[in-house]
């Protein structure tokens, strides 16, 4: 399961090795689409990477932090530093190889 993350625990989670952040909410059609997606990713990838999700509803100062304007929204962090940011929906092949060039 993707690890959901809150401004509390968004900087804890991200600071070391590569983590997948999906920003989305629940009225967002593609973000619907996109999260069977980030949640197989999460089982596949489980002690490689870290596959996590942001509600913007629940967590909009982290949103903005990250200059998200339209969702989904998926941040690749690499030891806490963002290193790639894809918006729109993506496939799981392109996510999965985004992932694996950063570990």
């Amino acid at each position: 399961m993707a690890v959901a993350l809150t401004k509390d625990t968004f900087n804890k989670s991200i600071e070391s090795g590569v983590t997948l952040v999906d920003f989305w909410a629940p009225w967002c059609g593609p973000c619907k689409m996109q999260l069977p997606i980030v949640e197989e990713l999460s089982g596949e990838l489980a002690g490689t990477a870290t596959i996590a999700k942001i509600n913007v509803d629940e967590e909009p100062e982290l949103a903005s932090q990250f200059g998200v304007m339209s969702i989904p929204t998926l941040i690749l962090f690499k030891d806490g530093q963002p290193v790639d940011k894809m918006v729109g929906l993506q496939s799981k092949d392109a996510l999965k190889n985004k992932i694996q060039g950063q570990i």
